[in-house]
Formats: C-alpha cells, sequence, structure tokens
C-alpha cells in the first residue's frame, strides 16, 4: 500500500501571503485557530438554520444508532466548514480525520486513508472539487457501499480486489461548488451552503475569543472590529489578534475603541473592510467608464492570478453588491462610484 504524501504549496504572490484580509488557510490546523475555535453548539454564532437542521440530523442517527450521512459544505472560505465539522464530530462521539484534496495526489493515498478509518468515524476532505477525476472514481463505492475498489496489475491479468470498509461519514467542503461534478454532488445526502456573517454574529465571536485570549475589550470596540471583518469570522479572528498586539504595545488591559480604530487604520482595512487590493481592484472596474471588463485583462492589471481574484477578492463584493458579472465580464455597481466617489454618471459618460 503506498503511503500518502503531504505536500504543502507555496505561493510566490507576497500581495496575497501579506493581506490581513486574507482567507485561506496555508494550514490545515492552525493552532492559534483550534484554541479559538467552538466545540459544541452553543458556543458556535451563526449559520442558525443549518445548525437547526445539523442537530435535527445527528439526533436521529444517534437514535438509530447508526453513522451520519454524508455532508457537503460550500461558500466562501472562512465560513467555519471546519469547525462545523469538528462540532460533528463531537456530537457523534467520533473521531475526525482531516486531509485536503491536492494532497490526495494517487489512488494509493486515498486508500492509506480510508482504510485507516474506524466504524463510525468522520473523514473531512477540504478543497473536494480539487480531487482527480481517478480518485473521484475510486471514492463512489466507498461512500455508497463503503467498499474498496484496487486493481492489481494490468492489461489482460488484471484483477479486482474488493476491500470492506467501516462505515464512516465523508465531510466535503469546497469554495467553488460549481467545479464538483454531479456524480460526486449526488452522493452527499446533505448540502449546505454557508452564509456571510451579520456584524452582530461577529461582535459575539469577537467578544468570545478575546476572553479566550485572556484579553477584554469594549462592545464598540468589539462591534468596529466586527464591521471591518468582510463578514468572515476568520478575517475577524485576525483582526481581534493584531488589534491586541497595539493594545499590549499601549500598555491598554481593555480594548477601546479608539485603539481598534487606530489599529486597523494602521493595518490598512478601511471602515468596509476594504484593503489596497479591493480598492484597487474596483478602481480598475470603475476606469472602464461602464463597459465590461474579462477577469484576464483584471489579473494581467493587478499582477495576481484569477484564481485568487474569483475566490478571495470577489465573493464579498459580489455579495454587498459592489459589481456585478457578466457574460462579457465583471462591471462596477452605483455602490463602487460612491465608495470611491466618483461620478456614476459622468464616468459612464452621460454628462
Amino acid at each position: 500500500m503506498e503511503k500518502i504524501s503531504i505536500q504543502h504549496s507555496s505561493d510566490s504572490n507576497s500581495s496575497r501571503n501579506n493581506r490581513i484580509v486574507e482567507v485561506q488557510k496555508i494550514d490545515i490546523e492552525s493552532h492559534q485557530e483550534v484554541s479559538l475555535r467552538p466545540s459544541v453548539w452553543e458556543e458556535y454564532i451563526g449559520q442558525e438554520k443549518i445548525k437547526k437542521n445539523l442537530k435535527v440530523f445527528i439526533e436521529a442517527s444517534k437514535k438509530r444508532q447508526e453513522c451520519l450521512d454524508h455532508i457537503l459544505f460550500f461558500g466562501p472560505p472562512g465560513l467555519g466548514k471546519t469547525t462545523l465539522s469538528h462540532i460533528i464530530a463531537n456530537e457523534m462521539q467520533s473521531s475526525i480525520k482531516i486531509t485536503a484534496a491536492p494532497m490526495i495526489e494517487k489512488a494509493g493515498d486515498l486508500a492509506a486513508i480510508l482504510t485507516n478509518l474506524n466504524e463510525g468515524d468522520i473523514l473531512f476532505i477540504d478543497e473536494i472539487h480539487r480531487l482527480s477525476p481517478a480518485i473521484e472514481e475510486i471514492l463512489y463505492p466507498a461512500m455508497e457501499d463503503f467498499r474498496l475498489d484496487i486493481i492489481i496489475g494490468s492489461g489482460p491479468a488484471a484483477q479486482t480486489l474488493k476491500i470492506d470498509l467501516p462505515h464512516f461519514t465523508l465531510i466535503g467542503a469546497t469554495t467553488r461548488a460549481g467545479m464538483l461534478s454531479n456524480p460526486l454532488r449526488d452522493r452527499f445526502g446533505m448540502n449546505f451552503r454557508l452564509q456571510f456573517y451579520e456584524s452582530i454574529e461577529l461582535a459575539q465571536i469577537i467578544l468570545a475569543a478575546a476572553s479566550k485570549l485572556g484579553k477584554t475589550l469594549s462592545q464598540v470596540a468589539a462591534n468596529e472590529i466586527a464591521k471591518r471583518s468582510r463578514g468572515t469570522p476568520r478575517i475577524a479572528l485576525r483582526l481581534l489578534r493584531r488589534v491586541r498586539d497595539f493594545a499590549d504595545v499601549k500598555g491598554e488591559e481593555n480594548i477601546s475603541l479608539e485603539c481598534a480604530q487606530y489599529a486597523l487604520n494602521e493595518l490598512g482595512v478601511n471602515e468596509f473592510g476594504f484593503d489596497e487590493l479591493d480598492l484597487r481592484y474596483l478602481e480598475i472596474l470603475a476606469e472602464s467608464r461602464g463597459k465590461p471588463i474579462g477577469l484576464n485583462t483584471i489579473a494581467a492589471a493587478m499582477s495576481e492570478d484569477e484564481v485568487t481574484i474569483e475566490d478571495v477578492i470577489e465573493p464579498y463584493l459580489l455579495a454587498n453588491g459592489y459589481l456585478e458579472r457578466t457574460a462579457k465580464g465583471r462591471i462596477a455597481t452605483f455602490k463602487t462610484y460612491e465608495l470611491l466617489k466618483i461620478s456614476f454618471f459622468e464616468n459612464r459618460g452621460l454628462f
């Protein structure tokens, strides 16, 4: 049996790595994230509809003493897909094994993971849309029949070895649900889309996290950090840690609104949660005078790759109405011109 080969990809683009509002994870299990991660439903704030449904499905599975059906979480990064998976594992009193699709390069990698699962375990695969078609083919019988089909040899002498697997729950997470193949998507019994958080929910998360970090902050300071967190808990927690650094240097035991505002301004995060990269993106759209711009043109102008723009920059801007995606390209909306203090009609050449 081949052993799992784990490789961490490096990103050569320094601007992306240095963004304080970046939401992509570098490591699957960041120590700081784990320490602040809620472990029970009572601590998990937001995504109320998903929580309500999951509680019902988990309770039903426990009453029947059955394994939970396979689950697919999708939505922008940083909204709590991994955290929800850990809570599900705790509620089911199961062990959770975590990996990412790019790490599963060969059939032997997946076989090694599946054969090491125990009855009732949960397997979490992040960025599951990046599984290769060959790996998906092996995953189908594992999900449906809890069976692993391995082909030994090649040509006329090839034989299929069938290995029975313990019943397990696969939790897939993806930021790009549209890239999932239909056969794989259909094998998930539950599909949940995570939504951006409201500022009031983020403020609650920030207050709870500050307590875990051994720091106190005023409600208005928490609201200020929440307002600039782009509706994303991961960004909110990162900003909180940086604000705490400023407060420690200033000798503030209780983080004030003035300290929070000063720290966030120094970090280059404005009142809408936009940084230099977001503003540059919107400026490029506004300068087009209402004409659609293609993704490859924007990527070239910003010296960024298209995946970064689609997965990191655009989701929050789209959700808040700062741009429109059309068949011909991206178009700035009235909110963008208002934000940049540019005349909407003048820019479009109407006056």
